[in-house]
């Protein structure tokens, strides 16, 4: 079956126009198995038959496979999955110890793992009575309590330093509770407790994995949704709306996050319609502002090729500094019929006002952005 998906893949990427030298490297690059767990995708980029990136991210493709042979790199795919690598925490605790890990999403291994061991001169807390018995219960409370305080230092300097969108907490129902207790306000605003206690012997973590994974959506739901309220706020002074207005905004450098509708990604490269919004093509430039619209020249920059509209306008944001995010259009339930519906026209969130005095104004063909 890998061979051939291999196989496939390759003539596609032939029938595209790439090279033998640019086939035979990613032919040598997807025989190399790295272990990871399907489902899994790859971003592979090849420049002159060697390969100048080569990234893999866990989990199923988002959007179609593309095979793509050109100028510019195409960077829409590579972007959606960044877009998804929040960093999150992973507690899986017991009375006697805990793991902390700091994993980025899409990413096969965690970034760093410390372990906390505690103390093991603990007895059950069960007992079988006798006078001692509540004394032996203290003993043991206080050294699990002990032990959480050392797991909270850990889990409260990891997000002190690694500010993550969530952490997802397993283990041992009381261990737990300890635990919660000590964290800092930081750190308990931001669990996730799963009712699993995944170090067990013999215990699975698919509780705890299914829950990571509803959490990753909802942080990017809620940071996606955050964005777009911003660029509304204040009656939208910081919003360029549709193709036009966000064109010039990227060729004053002015766009601090670019919105592109997963839909718009999805369009047919060519035959742009009379709408100014319609998903077409655009000019990418060798040289700031980077990007122009058909029949639109610049001095100081040359064509280098004509861009699908969401390439073109990634690609100019990624030139400015500006942040793309990509509006996903999941149905709601996995057996949910997918809403029919055009493609929304892209926006921004901008750096500054449009018209704000003291910002470059770019000229092209008599036209003026400010």
């Amino acid at each position: 079956m890998e061979e051939a998906r291999e196989g496939r893949s390759l003539r596609r990427l032939a029938d595209a126009g790439a090279p033998e030298g640019d086939v035979a490297a990613i032919r040598e690059a997807l025989r190399e198995r790295t272990g990871a767990a399907d489902p899994s995708t790859r971003y592979l980029l090849v420049r002159d038959g060697r390969i100048v990136v080569h990234e893999e991210f866990a989990g199923p493709r988002h959007g179609p496979e593309v095979f793509a042979h050109g100028p510019l790199p195409v960077l829409v795919p590579l972007l959606r999955h960044r877009g998804r690598m929040l960093r999150y925490l992973v507690v899986e605790t017991s009375r006697d110890g805990a793991d902390v890990c700091l994993e980025t999403a899409g990413q096969r291994d965690a970034e760093s793992s410390e372990s906390v061991e505690g103390r093991t001169d603990a007895l059950p807390k069960v007992q079988a009575g006798g006078w001692s018995q509540p004394r032996w219960q203290r003993h043991s409370e206080e050294i699990w309590k002990h032990t959480q305080s050392e797991v909270a230092e850990v889990v409260d300097r990891l997000t002190r330093e690694a500010a993550p969108a969530f952490i997802a907490l397993a283990g041992d129902v009381r261990a737990r509770q300890l635990l919660r207790d000590q964290l800092a306000p930081e750190s308990a605003s931001l669990l996730v407790e799963v009712d699993a206690n995944t170090r067990a012997d013999g215990a699975g973590d698919a509780a705890l994995r299914h829950a990571i994974e509803q959490a990753l959506d909802g942080a990017l739901a809620r940071d996606l949704a955050g964005a777009i309220d911003a660029s509304h706020a204040e009656g939208g002074r910081l919003r360029a709306d549709g193709a036009e207005a966000v064109v010039a905004a990227l060729q004053q450098a002015q766009v601090a996050e670019l919105f592109l509708d997963a839909r718009l990604i999805a369009a047919p490269a060519a035959g742009a319609a009379d709408d100014a919004d319609a998903p077409g093509t655009l000019v990418a430039l060798d040289a700031e502002p980077w990007i122009a619209a058909e029949g639109e020249t610049f001095d100081a920059a040359g064509e280098v090729a004509r861009q699908p509209l969401a390439e073109a306008l990634a690609r100019a944001a990624v030139l400015t500094d500006a942040r793309v995010r990509i509006c996903e259009d999941e149905p709601q339930a996995p057996d949910a019929a997918r809403e029919q519906r055009e493609a929304q026209p892209p926006f921004a969130l901008l750096r500054w006002e449009r018209g704000a005095p003291g910002h470059m104004q770019v000229q092209g063909n008599g036209r003026s952005f400010a």
